[in-house]
């Protein structure tokens, strides 16, 4: 499963109603492939709000059996 996750620096982001913070990778807010858009414009947004280094990565999840 590929999904598409927002980063400032080293930190993952959270996309909150009241805005965004950064989180460990556990909290952070993942999109699915087919919202590029939406994750575009937030990327845009967080780097008004100041955040540096912004970067739109894909999270790449298996599953595998241990």
């Amino acid at each position: 499963m590929e999904l598409l996750i927002l980063k400032s620096n080293q930190h993952y982001i959270r996309v909150r109603e009241d805005g965004f913070e950064t989180v460990n990778l556990d909290r952070a807010s993942v999109f699915p492939m087919d919202q590029m858009d939406r994750v575009r414009d937030h990327a845009a947004r967080l780097k008004t709000k100041g955040f540096e280094s912004v970067h739109i990565r894909k999270l790449i999840l298996s599953e595998t059996d241990l």
